[in-house]
């Protein structure tokens, strides 16, 4: 396995490389929750705090190798010895003298270059300070390496593009004319009159800023605040007048320009093997900032490092809240960065990064569920408000709000106004809560009332109901106009139950806009998924298993719901379609308000005999002689997988989701498993790939297979499948198989040498091998759960912690023992594992258990729980061990 993009440093994640600034789509996301940053080893990329305030213009993965404008540092020593200190200049020959390293961790970013002809090293640091300060810091030393003292005029020169991304095509020239620029003592601050938008125009109240100092504190010399007065008419960037002409600014500039933070420090003189140290504020603020009191905070280097250290510690708990000791260090160093990736999606949403040039902001419906399985394996307690509040995206006809805001319960549908159904979304939330209830034992979040979402697309965006408007408001109302609230339990029958009677010609639930697969979006007619009919049936099962656990004798919905309670015979495809039509009918204005009381057994079995007749529907018409299950039908109603002519067409998620989903005999996984193998594995790069090559395109499915094969949804190896694929498996025993397609993804990652990415889990790798779209992923969450849950099997089971290792003899390759820390029941544990005669997985029972040192009784089985009053009972200030022998 190749790895010389990068090398790990210490255990915490951070790494050095000498030539990571030769890969110019590499970046590192910074951020706070106020402020999200990307930059690449040459500073290119940018600084946002959201779709309508970009400090600096938006980047997408070609701009970080085309732009000219970067976040730059000049020294000018004479007109033949000009030099960037970020690389970043017309003068190629004297960057190619530059010896660069670069050093970076979470999440912060430390460049070096040292050019001996010009007898200067430069040490650039990049941070995102926590806390509620938009702002990013840029540290620049600047050190003589030569034997004689070099005199110097520095520059810190940053393109201020101060505006809405909507802009960038948009009036881009017109919205400059908007801006104000104020000089400062300590640089420039930006503020814009207006947001321009011709649909209506809004009074603007966000200040963009630049501000600098030298390591005593004091301001710059000179600042150049348009990019016309720095750069001259060429406007060129890597070659500004200022400064290859050594030109001062005129003492008077125009509005209404570019803006531009240059600022020139006074002339300075280094002896030999001194330092200089400057810092540069980027930032954003709302209504107004003190330049002169922002600077107070990081006037100083020790200033500096505090604030660094704060930032590093800050993401080192991030990424411990789960700590692998695996052997191998590099994939417990990799691992942290993907501990991270859930909280980075929190913050980002699923854009603002270069490789995610689309969308508004925010995350959608299916990420918003995803991500919390980090955050409920991580700290339970804190997410129950956070899951309540997010099932007020639910709508009566199942469907739901398709855009998360940034405030907990803040929804948003058809922003960009197209009606779109992902008929998967109604899997989602369940698959949560039922970890969170395994977790907690707290089934008393079932009952916790939660109103539904309300906006003018109804009966799953097939109707539009002109009456609505945003007056009315993003609830749903009764008839009498109240804001009708009704338990989680309900919206989880809601949302599973419309699915039973919302399918297809051949009975399966229907594909709508699509499924989990964005690219199958041309199937809305007739199209059919198959692959997540199998999950909404065992949806079914655990929404019964749950009912039967909260022990309640009977439990109260909406009226409306006993509609989707009849009995009759399941293949009649006509009475499911008049069933769900006259529950829409009665719910698309409004609800009664009136309740009834169901009985909780009945309920439990009625719910369970439509589960086990949609997994032996699926049984017997979808297995394929092929040997593996047919997932889809396409909107002129015909079968996608299976043979095709003298091809074979295979998908990836119509395996993946009846194994996970128990549908799936232990026969069929064989030779699913066997038809993967033969069908799916890249051979080349050794991954998964989410489906065979179509040949050709397939406009009665998607999108998808209108890209190239091996690139995004046709054919790539897509992480999150992959994941969820290695998770089915080791749910149903197969801990080789599911190893093996988990550990090809660290795999890929670390082989740096065709994957060229920092340490991540990526969305997904193309035919090259190489990493696509870093850290904004949700197999990030399904990885960290899969290695917890599954590999190390430490994980909650009705509240008790269950442990049960489907650990490989290749885990203990290195040494006889591994572990994992983690947090259960508001304790700190780390479970240490001891196999000294390296057994398989399948060979080991439990032989014998240490509980900080004390003997626990053990009856050598292949599992161990250990009781929540137990775990409550042990101290609360450390790390509890639990050292479990395998013999």
């Amino acid at each position: 396995m190749e790895n010389n993009l990068y090398n790990f440093t210490d255990n915490s994640g951070s790494f050095k490389s000498s030539f990571a600034h030769k890969i110019k789509s590499l970046y590192l996301p910074l951020c706070n929750e106020f402020l999200m940053s990307s930059v690449t080893a040459d500073l290119h990329g940018d600084i946002k705090s959201g779709q309508n305030s970009f400090l600096l213009e938006p980047a997408s993965r070609v701009d970080l190798s085309s732009s000219r404008g970067s976040r730059n540092f000049w020294v000018y020593i004479n007109k033949d010895k000009i030099w960037s200190a970020s690389g970043v200049s017309k003068d190629l020959k004297q960057i190619s003298q530059d010896e660069f390293n670069l050093e970076a961790g979470q999440l912060w970013q430390r460049v070096s270059r040292k050019n001996n002809k010009v007898g200067l090293k430069s040490e650039i640091l990049s941070f995102v300070p926590v806390g509620s300060d938009a702002l990013e810091i840029m540290q620049v030393r600047i050190t003589n390496i030569s034997k004689k003292k070099i005199s110097f005029i520095p520059y810190a020169a940053v393109p201020l593009y101060a505006r809405s991304a909507d802009n960038l095509r948009d009036h881009r020239h017109v919205t400059s004319l908007l801006t104000r620029i104020k000089e400062d003592k300590y640089g420039v601050k930006v503020k814009p009159t207006l947001l321009f938008d011709e649909s209506g125009h809004r009074p603007n109240n966000t200040v963009y800023y630049l501000a600098a100092c030298d390591s005593k504190g004091k301001g710059p010399q000179y600042i150049y605040p348009t990019q016309e007065m720095f750069c001259g008419d060429s406007g060129d960037l890597e070659a500004p007048q200022a400064v290859f002409e050594n030109k001062l600014p005129q003492k008077t500039f125009l509005q209404g320009k570019e803006p531009m933070g240059a600022v020139r420090f006074a002339k300075i003189t280094l002896p030999a093997q001194a330092q200089a140290t400057y810092t540069v504020i980027m930032g954003i603020a709302q209504g107004d900032c003190n330049l002169n009191s922002l600077i107070s905070k990081f006037n100083q280097p020790a200033k500096i490092k505090v604030h660094f250290d704060k930032n590093r510690e800050f993401w080192s708990k991030q990424a411990g809240l789960m700590e692998v000791s695996s052997g191998n260090r590099h994939f417990d160093n990799w691992l942290r960065w993907v501990n991270i990736q859930p909280h980075l999606r929190k913050i980002f949403g699923c854009s603002f990064l270069p490789d995610f040039d689309y969308g508004k902001g925010g995350r959608g419906w299916r990420d918003l569920w995803q991500d919390c399985l980090g955050l409920i394996l991580n700290d339970p307690q804190k997410v129950r408000s956070l899951l309540i509040n997010n099932f007020g995206g639910v709508k009566i006809d199942g469907s739901n709000a398709t855009i998360i805001g940034k405030a907990p319960g803040e929804f948003i549908a058809d922003r960009n106004n197209i009606s779109r159904v992902w008929m998967d979304h109604g899997v989602w939330p369940l698959v949560t809560l039922d970890l969170y209830i395994h977790e907690t034992a707290d089934l008393g979040i079932l009952f916790a009332p939660a109103a539904y979402f309300r906006n003018h697309q109804v009966n799953r965006a097939r109707d539009i109901d002109r009456c609505w408007s945003p007056a009315y408001g993003s609830r749903l109302k009764t008839k009498s106009g109240k804001i009708y609230s009704g338990t989680v339990l309900e919206h989880l029958l809601v949302q599973n139950l419309v699915q039973f009677y919302n399918v297809g010609a051949h009975n399966h639930v229907r594909l709508e806009g699509a499924d989990w697969n964005d690219g199958l979006d041309m199937g809305k007619e007739n199209g059919e998924s198959v692959a997540f009919s199998s999950m909404y049936a065992q949806n079914l099962i655990t929404l019964s298993q749950l009912l039967l656990k909260t022990g309640v004798q009977s439990l109260e919905v909406a009226e409306e719901l006993q509609i989707l309670l009849a009995d009759f015979n399941y293949s009649l495809i006509a009475q499911k379609h008049k069933i769900l039509e006259k529950y829409f009918s009665q719910t698309k204005d409004f609800l009664s308000g009136r309740k009834i009381r169901l009985d909780a057994v009945q309920l439990s079995d009625s719910l369970k005999k439509k589960a086990l007749w949609m997994k032996s529907h699926i049984h017997r018409s979808e297995w394929l002689k092929e040997g593996f299950f047919n997932g889809y039908y396409d909107n002129r109603k015909c079968r996608v997988d299976g043979k095709k002519g003298n091809s074979v067409q295979m998908t990836l998620a119509s395996q993946v989701f009846p194994i996970m989903s128990q549908t799936a005999d232990h026969r069929q996984i064989e030779k699913i498993l066997f038809n993967v193998q033969r069908y799916l594995i890249d051979q080349p790069a050794g991954g998964i790939r989410l489906n065979t090559d179509f040949k050709k395109e397939q406009h009665d499915l998607g999108r998808a297979f209108s890209f190239s094969y091996g690139d995004k949804e046709n054919g790539a190896v897509f992480s999150h499948m992959v994941v969820m694929f290695a998770y089915a498996l080791y749910k149903q025993g197969y801990a080789s198989s599911g190893w093996k397609a988990l550990n090809s993804l660290y795999a890929l990652a670390a082989n740096t040498g065709l994957s060229k990415i920092y340490p991540c889990l990526p969305e997904y790798f193309d035919r090259s091998g190489r990493g696509m779209y870093a850290y904004l992923t949700g197999s990030a969450s399904w990885f960290i759960l899969t290695i917890l849950t599954q590999v190390f099997g430490v994980r909650g089971q009705d509240g008790d912690l269950i442990i049960e290792p489907k650990l490989n003899a290749e885990h203990f390759r290195k040494s006889s023992s591994t572990s994992i820390k983690r947090v259960f029941a508001g304790r700190r544990i780390k479970v240490e594992f001891i196999n000294s005669r390296k057994l398989d997985y399948g060979k080991y029972k439990i032989t014998k258990v240490l509980l900080n040192s004390e003997n626990m009784l053990v009856d050598k089985t292949s599992q161990l729980i250990i009781t929540r009053p137990v775990i409550l009972a042990l101290p609360a200030k450390k790390v509890n061990l639990i050292r479990i022998y395998l013999g």
